[in-house]
């Protein structure tokens, strides 16, 4: 077994979302993303949560925010934004096959789980990091960042998506996206995406030393 992130989320609020077809299919997205970029396998449960297997554990903060970014950036309207509670749980484990996913068990499943259900379901926290031994700074960083992400508009969610599952320039972004590189800067900043980047790769050396 080897040390892996594994991705427990689900919807929030998902009673009040009236379109469950469009929602499932942003969700679907979102994983496909996950799969192309970070080679992760999972799975969608019950229509508004979700779980994923990511094979290198300095990633799994990575696909959380490529998650939510997706899932903001679907959202139907500014009055009903669609974000997700994830639980990232980091720990030994056998990374799973497509097929075999249901039976997917370990260390990194169990805290995932457990971090969902106990800690991030109870309030208002939308992303948590699960390790081994208590991480005060981590948490501290992930609770900065969680807050952040959670004001995003679908504009700053779609070029930090689009920042992290491609290589494109902010000239090749703005091309993409039929705007001026102007409007892509200001959407970077809106969203914060020079810390964003910063925490990420803060945090990806920092679970690459737990692993």
């Amino acid at each position: 077994m080897s040390v892996i992130g594994v991705l427990s989320g689900d919807i929030v609020a998902s009673r009040d979302i009236t379109d469950k077809r469009q929602l499932r299919r942003a969700m679907d997205t979102g994983l496909e993303r996950l799969e192309t970029t970070l080679g992760a396998v999972g799975m969608r449960f019950r229509g508004d949560a979700f779980q994923l297997a990511i094979p290198k554990a300095q990633d799994a903060l990575i696909a959380a925010v490529i998650m939510r970014a997706s899932l903001i950036e679907h959202s139907p309207s500014r009055q009903q934004m669609w974000d997700a509670r994830i639980a990232i749980g980091i720990g030994e484990s056998a990374m799973p096959t497509v097929d075999d996913f249901v039976n997917a068990d370990g260390e990194a499943f169990v805290r995932s789980g457990q971090g969902l259900d106990d800690t991030l379901s109870r309030g208002h926290q939308r992303l948590g990091l699960f390790v081994t031994s208590a991480q005060p700074d981590l948490d501290l960083l992930v609770r900065f960042a969680d807050d952040i992400i959670s004001h995003w508009s679908h504009n700053a969610a779609e070029v930090v998506r689009l920042s992290l599952t491609t290589d494109l320039s902010q000239s090749e972004l703005a091309r993409r996206l039929s705007r001026s590189q102007p409007t892509i800067n200001r959407r970077l900043s809106a969203a914060r995406w020079p810390l964003i980047r910063e925490f990420l790769d803060f945090t990806r050396q920092r679970l690459e030393a737990l692993a």
